[in-house]
């Protein structure tokens, strides 16, 4: 018998505060993930931009990856997953 893996997907993204935000994925685990240093940290004027907190509150979610913009950012869903992004 074969096993069905499960592609795991962002069903909801909600902004807490700063620059955390709660995520949902469809496998049940929810997962507060804080952004700020990594964006605080980052050299990149495309991505320090997201410090301004109305464009990092101006997400979507696309296909079940987070998104800011055009795809100006995101992260690979595994890293949310497990809370780790750099």
């Amino acid at each position: 018998m074969a096993v069905k893996e499960e592609i795991i997907e962002i069903k909801s993204a909600i902004y807490l505060k700063d620059y955390q935000i709660r995520l949902s994925f469809n496998d049940g685990k929810s997962r507060t993930v804080d952004f700020g240093d990594f964006l605080k940290n980052s050299h990149n004027p495309m991505i320090k931009k997201f410090l301004k907190k109305s464009l990092f509150q101006d997400y979507t979610i696309k296909y079940g990856d987070l998104v800011w913009g055009d795809y100006e950012m995101c992260f690979p869903i595994w890293d949310l997953y497990e809370g780790k992004i750099s």
